[in-house]
This record gives structure tokens, C-alpha cells and sequence, in this order.
């Protein structure tokens, strides 16, 4: 029997819906807020008024995409949190209208599950990880090793004990001039400077967990020294600069994985979240997996920022164990893990 999904995401500022067939995708369809850019942040009131705007003309496009009828969809899928309560509200009560009205099954999703889920989306050029696998969780607002024994037996062994790598990027982004969001135009500005020019101080704590919360001090007081000397130094050095800072958080997050990876004897490694698709991360990774003889997992562009795919794969499986929500589920805002 074939089973249509649509999936809506609405966690944070991006406004998606997607359909799959089964676990194929049809169509997955993403609104971005541009207006928080010009305030360095996404502003939660803004963001959940944008939601509200775009949902119904989002999911029009999604179905017409993926030349689906809304009569046609089995479930939906939607994100319950963790992200933004006003955000999530929109994407909660639409699901929860649209379900009761279609008389369907309702699916609520973990927001973080469904990043590391996106792996099992069908297409023609990737393969899917085979469990047990380990995947580094890594965005805006979290950083986790989360070991994968199924689709839905997962474990966090590391989480940072402060701040999240994404976070980093931005704040160190911040300090340099760039706009928001910073860690792409990181990325993009370090391909031309040099990584190994300045060493910042990183944190060395036990087990699996991360800590960047001294990286971003070392960074900062390393800068407000040179400024003295010399006010132009962040314009004369940005690119090394750049490549030196993305330097310092890609091995801090490799470091970590490869201990994981040895400890527990796991060579089937995969990456998640918007962070993931930074490329000298991506590359580092590569390296790594030729010494080691991982076989690695790299979602697509698409697939590593908030998307409404992943959360209508995570409906999929669900759909098959017949895990359905409540029309009473409420989102939350918190990690669950």
C-alpha cells in the first residue's frame, strides 16, 4: 500500500512542507524570513506572525509539486519541538485542522530525530547508514553524538555543556562584521585564507562532551589585542581569520567522533543539522573516513537545513508502526534526549 505524507516544519524562521510516497520524495518546499537578517537574530514574535503568512500558500505549493491531491495524503506529520513556541504553534494547530478535517492520522515529530532521519529519504545517488550508526548532530542551537541503534532507539553519548558550534560560528561571524546568519559567509570567506595563520584556545573536557564557550573567549580577547595595535587587522586578515576559527570548531567536533567512533567500534558515521554542510567540515570528514574506513553519510544541501523531508521520513516510519498522535499533543520547546 502506498502512503503519501506531507510534512510541515515550522521550528524556528523557515515556514516547509514536503510530500513523500512512501519514503520516496515528491516535493519538499521551504519559505525563508529573510527580515531577521538586519537584526543579527531570528526575532520569535516576528518569526510565528511570517509562519502564519506563509503556511497555507507552502503546503499549496508542496502538493502541487508533488501533483498530490490533500485528499490524497494518509498522514501528517508535523514538528512538535524542540524549537520556538509560537513558531511550532502554527505548523501544530494547521497539522491538528487539517488532520481532524481529512479524518487522517496525526504525527508528531522530534525536530532533532527527523535531522538525523533525513538519511533515509530515497534517492538515487546516496545510500542509507546501516545500524548502528553514529551521527554528529551539529546546528544553530545544538551539538550532539547521538548513537543510533534504530529508527527510533537513539542515544546522546556527547552534548556540549554550553554553547553549540553553530552558535559559534554566528557569534564569531558577529565579531568579524558579517551579517546573520555569519557561519556560511565563514565558510565561504575561509576558502581563501589560511587555517593553520592563528591557533585559538579549545576546550579539553572528558568523554564525548563539547564545550565552546572558551573557543569564543579566546577568539574575542585574541581580536580586542590586535585591534589595539592595529584597527585594521580584521579587514587586513579576515580570510585566515575565518579559516583559522572554522578550523578550531571543525576538529573540535571531529576529535570527539573519532573518539566515539573508536571507543565503541562503530565505523558507520553520519552528519546532521546546518552545520553539516559546512565544507571544510564536510572535508575534514572525508579525510578522516579514508584513514579510518568509515562509511560516511552527508545529507544534501537541502536536507541539512530545517526542512519539512525529514520530519515527513520520521512520519513515514512512525505511520508504519502506527505511532499516531493525539489531537491533544502540545509542542515543546526543549530537547527531549
Amino acid at each position: 500500500m502506498n502512503v503519501y505524507i506531507l510534512g510541515i516544519e515550522s521550528s524556528c524562521d523557515d515556514t516547509s512542507a514536503a510530500v513523500l510516497l512512501n519514503n520516496k520524495l515528491l516535493s519538499n518546499v521551504i519559505a525563508n524570513q529573510d527580515l531577521h537578517a538586519q537584526y543579527g537574530g531570528v526575532i520569535p514574535e516576528w518569526a510565528s506572525r511570517a509562519h502564519m503568512q506563509n503556511i497555507v500558500p507552502v503546503i499549496d505549493a508542496a502538493l502541487r509539486k508533488a501533483n498530490v491531491k490533500l485528499t490524497d495524503i494518509s498522514a501528517i506529520a508535523f514538528t512538535a519541538g524542540p524549537g520556538l513556541l509560537g513558531s511550532l504553534l502554527v505548523g501544530n494547530a494547521f497539522a491538528k485542522a487539517a488532520a481532524y478535517a481529512l479524518q487522517i492520522p496525526l504525527i508528531e515529530v522530534d525536530h532533532l530525530q527527523a535531522h538525523i532521519l533525513s538519511h533515509f529519504i530515497k534517492n538515487d545517488t546516496s545510500s542509507c547508514p546501516t545500524f548502528p550508526f553514529l551521527c554528529l548532530l551539529v546546528s544553530g542551537g545544538h551539538t550532539q553524538i547521538m548513537l543510533v541503534n534504530d529508527f527510533f532507539d537513539m542515544k546522546i553519548i556527547g552534548t556540549t555543556i554550553d554553547d553549540a558550534a553553530g552558535e559559534t560560528f554566528d557569534k564569531a561571524a558577529k565579531i568579524l562584521g558579517f551579517p546573520y546568519p555569519g557561519g556560511p559567509l565563514i565558510d565561504c570567506c575561509a576558502k581563501s585564507g589560511d587555517p593553520d595563520r592563528f591557533s585559538f584556545n579549545k576546550a579539553n573536557i572528558d568523554g564525548y562532551n563539547y564545550s565552546f564557550s572558551g573557543l569564543k573567549t579566546s577568539f574575542l580577547y585574541f581580536l580586542r589585542d590586535k585591534l589595539k595595535e592595529n584597527p585594521n587587522f580584521i579587514e587586513e586578515n579576515k580570510a585566515d581569520l575565518c579559516a583559522s576559527i572554522q578550523k578550531a570548531i571543525c576538529d573540535s567536533l571531529l576529535k570527539k567522533l573519532i573518539k566515539a567512533a573508536d571507543d565503541l567500534k562503530i565505523k558507520e558515521i553520519a552528519i546532521a543539522g546546518g552545520v553539516s554542510a559546512n565544507s571544510a567540515l564536510q572535508q575534514s570528514l572525508k579525510s578522516i573516513a579514508l584513514k579510518k574506513q568509515w562509511n560516511i553519510y552527508i545529507p544534501s544541501l537541502q536536507l541539512s537545513t530545517d526542512n519539512a523531508a525529514m520530519v515527513g521520513i520520521v512520519g513515514y516510519y512512525k505511520f508504519l508502526q502506527k505511532d499516531f498522535s493525539s489531537i491533544n499533543v502540545i509542542p515543546f520547546t526543549r530537547n527531549k534526549y
